[in-house]
């Protein structure tokens, strides 16, 4: 009997066996017959499906006889459903051609490189953040970008003053000087200007956000080592926009904020108009304001006009004032004593204005003329020691691009200049300078062939007092098909010698020596990328991507700030070099109105210097960012975040915790408003819950890295207006 049913089974097994086939496709473009590699095939009903090879070829095992439906999806194409009966005649390998879908993938212009191509044809990578993330964010972090940026794969926004908050932008283990950030392709947030500017720069007026990582020296100079962070401006649109953002937070913060936007026949306005503030706060208890007293106010008209049918200009005035306190509870609520006093002041005064006139002579060519004046005063007061400093800069530039379809130009030169002031009565030797940089720079991008692009630049720059730097750069795009695609580049760079780093920030420039060309010399750097990025379509809904990026960057004989024996500082170029290296981690994925986004950071910076080596400290090795999003159109908006922080050396030779921040959100939209609430660090993770973040008393502390958060969990909620 036993046997019995073993043979009932084999032949029971041997007749669903016998019921199923093979299929085989050749999967190919309608229009050219090129086979389609990564193209997607799955038995409706099923989960049963394959992926064509490089020739185009599908092959789907174990198809069950009969009628059956397959459907066929690809990138940019549109889906294609075909009805076979199974088996077919044995040998036949089925013919499917596709269309090319009716509505092609968004295609997003960027401005960083100069270029008219979009942003999936250029050679040179480029994150890119557009308008509906910068509105997310907005909800978390009305204020400043600080948010924005830290949360995006291989940047890290370093707190270095746990008093007034200042942050600095690292890219790639690098520290924040190496980061250029424009506004609009022109440096307005430089020198004295680079310590506040990341709490001074709402995103509400922003348009999109354009991130290059590694050397960018070509078209933009100095001091682009690690990369650059280029904000565009929202410019006058078809219709008028009117809009405004009240928000309120736990922590005793208040935001209004409001932005219009209008085009008349031949001219076109924006002024965004903003009020920020917050009471100072006190997360952990222990007398210190984790999140300082500020009243800041902003304004920044722009003006567009036509002067022609071929010439237009662009004209605006930024200008932001702020008063900022932190430091000892009692002493910021006027209570202060003898023991409960230490506060320490920030009054800045910053205005910069933006021109810019462009001639069009044809389809193909155009001149450009562009000039920034920056205005930035600081005043910051601790107890025993005043920083009262101002600097001037400007920016001019000329520069002349011809594109055609296979071959693009962009020449042009520059100037810098750059004055710093401070008041005569000073304990340290006079820190005033004047730096006068002027340059040239050329750029070429040709499409080689149909898979292949490349873009080369060349650059000389000529600094006053510290001499001349060539800076070649090199980026190469192969677009293997339509979902695999990969860059590879690099470039060499420098960074002129300056007193403004995260280590003189940290000390509020006390006792900080001035640089000179007699004592210090030019950082000069190289760096290389190379990345690769898959994207396709799983059965319609399903959207996936993934960029494998890695990076290596040598900074030679960096500036480094070394304590000497009569209790001064002086900035000395390292006789040594810094190596960055390692790997980022994109993945997106995408089902219906569902949004996952995954991102991992390996950074291995080290410093080599007298025959020893070291991490770069507060660099962690390990960061992941995590994202899930549920987008309903035009209602809701859903989010949660988890980011984490590994273990990272600290100056003093000790090494901070890794840590865990989660945050949640939800926006309620409707036509003409919408409301949102964000929970920002639930968990409440806090670095003084690691320990105490100074050491000596309360009224001569000696402040430890900060590296984690301070605020800790904090609510924020807010309206926005549309009309």
């Amino acid at each position: 009997m036993k046997k019995f049913g073993w043979l009932v089974w084999f032949a029971v097994w041997c007749g669903v066996a016998g019921a199923q086939s093979r299929f085989v496709a050749a999967v190919r473009d309608a229009g050219s017959g090129e086979p389609l590699s990564g193209a997607a095939g799955v038995v409706k009903g099923t989960a049963n499906g394959s992926i064509s090879d490089g020739e185009g070829v599908l092959v789907i095992e174990r198809v069950p006889d009969g009628r059956q439906t397959v459907v066929f999806s690809y990138m940019g194409y549109e889906a294609l459903e075909r009805e076979l009966v199974f088996p077919l005649a044995e040998g036949d390998t089925a013919v499917v051609e596709m269309e090319p879908a009716e509505e092609e993938m968004e295609e997003v212009i960027v401005s960083t490189t100069r270029s008219t191509r979009t942003i999936q044809h250029l050679p040179t990578r480029i994150e890119f953040i557009g308008a509906e993330e910068l509105e997310e964010k907005a909800n978390m972090k009305p204020g400043d970008i600080r948010m924005l940026l830290s949360e995006s794969t291989g940047i890290q926004t370093l707190q270095t003053s746990p008093l007034s908050a200042n942050a600095s932008v690292r890219i790639q283990g690098l520290d924040g000087r190496y980061t250029q950030i424009l506004k609009d392709g022109l440096p307005l947030y430089s020198g004295a200007a680079s310590g506040l500017g990341l709490l001074q720069i709402p995103p509400l007026d922003l348009k999109q956000v354009e991130i290059v990582k590694g050397s960018s020296s070509t078209l933009y100079g100095g001091g682009a080592i690690a990369g650059l962070v280029n904000l565009i401006s929202k410019t006058p649109g078809a219709t008028p926009e009117l809009s405004f953002l009240l928000n309120g937070t736990s922590a005793g913060g208040w935001d209004v904020s409001s932005f219009y936007s209008q085009k008349f026949r031949r001219t076109g306005l924006t002024l965004f108009a903003a009020r920020n503030s917050n009471a100072a706060y006190d997360a952990a208890g222990n007398q210190w304001s984790d999140i300082p007293k500020f009243e800041r106010y902003t304004v920044n008209p722009r003006l567009f006009v036509d002067l022609g049918e071929r010439t237009t200009l662009t004209a605006g005035v930024n200008a932001t004032f702020e008063n900022r306190l932190g430091g000892d509870m009692a002493g910021l609520r006027g209570k202060g004593d003898g023991e409960n006093s230490y506060v320490e002041g920030n009054e800045t005064r910053r205005i910069s204005t933006q021109f810019t006139l462009t001639h069009v002579f044809s389809e193909r060519s155009k001149l450009n003329l562009r000039n920034s004046y920056q205005y930035f005063h600081r005043l910051t007061t601790v107890p025993g020691y005043v920083f009262d400093g101002t600097q001037n800069a400007t920016f001019s530039e000329i520069s002349y691009s011809h594109g055609a379809e296979s071959m693009e130009w962009v020449a042009g030169a520059n100037v810098w200049t750059d004055r710093f002031a401070e008041p005569a009565a000073r304990a340290v030797p006079v820190r005033d300078y004047r730096q006068l940089t002027a340059g040239v720079f050329v750029q070429n991008l040709a499409r080689v062939t149909e898979r292949f692009s490349l873009e080369t630049g060349l650059r000389g720059d000529g600094v006053v007092d510290y001499g001349f730097a060539l800076l070649p750069r090199l980026s190469a795009l192969f677009q293997l098909n339509r979902q695999w695609t990969s860059r590879v580049g690099g470039g060499l760079g420098y960074k002129t010698p300056t007193l403004f780093t995260e280590e003189s920030e940290r000390i509020q420039y006390r006792r900080v020596l001035p640089v000179s060309s007699d004592d210090n010399r030019l950082e000069r750097s190289y760096g290389l990328h190379a990345d690769v990025n898959y994207r396709t379509i799983i059965r319609e809904q399903v959207s996936f991507s993934l960029n494998q990026l890695f990076f290596y960057t040598r900074l030679r004989s960096p500036l480094q700030l070394v304590p000497l024996t009569d209790g001064t500082f002086q900035f000395r170029n390292m006789d040594g070099h810094l190596d960055a290296k390692g790997a980022e981690t994109n993945l997106k994925i995408g089902y219906a109105d569902f949004h996952l986004f995954l991102g991992y950071t390996f950074t291995d910076a080290r410093v080599q210097t007298d025959g020893a080596g070291y991490q770069n400290p507060l660099t962690p090795k390990h960061r992941l960012n995590t994202v899930l999003m549920y987008e309903m159109e035009e209602k809701w908006k859903a989010g949660l975040e988890a980011y984490y922080t590994g273990t990272q050396p600290l100056g003093d030779g000790t090494a901070g915790e890794a840590f865990w921040v989660l945050g949640a959100m939800v926006e309620r939209i409707w036509e003409h408003f919408s409301l949102y609430a964000n929970f920002e660090n639930f968990t409440d993770t806090r670095q003084t819950r690691f320990g105490s973040i100074y050491s000596g008393s309360m009224t001569s502390p000696v402040f430890k890295d900060i590296y984690a958060p301070l605020d800790g969990f904090v609510v924020n909620i807010g309206l926005k207006l549309k009309l």
